[in-house]
């Protein structure tokens, strides 16, 4: 009994140190997407805006993908896009 709970204790473990992994990285990527958009004149700015939103509103229509998914993803994305 012991050994199970250790061994799911460790895996717990692995599991919140891949979840910060991923939350670095998404960060990081937030860092530098807001960065580069800032860096642009406003035409073309408006135009990758432009470009990622239809990206988006080509994922509607997909089955693979669940609709909450599909939501969350685009209000943290519209949350980066319109700093």
């Amino acid at each position: 009994m012991k050994n199970l709970i250790a061994d799911l204790l460790v895996t717990l473990a692995e599991k919140e140190d891949a979840t910060r992994e991923l939350v670095a990285q998404v960060e990081a990527l937030e860092v530098v997407v807001t960065a580069l958009l800032k860096g642009m004149g406003e035409q073309q700015r408006q135009s990758v805006i432009g470009n990622i939103e239809t990206a988006l509103d080509d994922l509607r229509p997909g089955e693979n993908i669940p609709d909450q998914n599909i939501d969350l993803l685009s209000q943290n994305i519209k949350k980066i896009l319109h700093y």
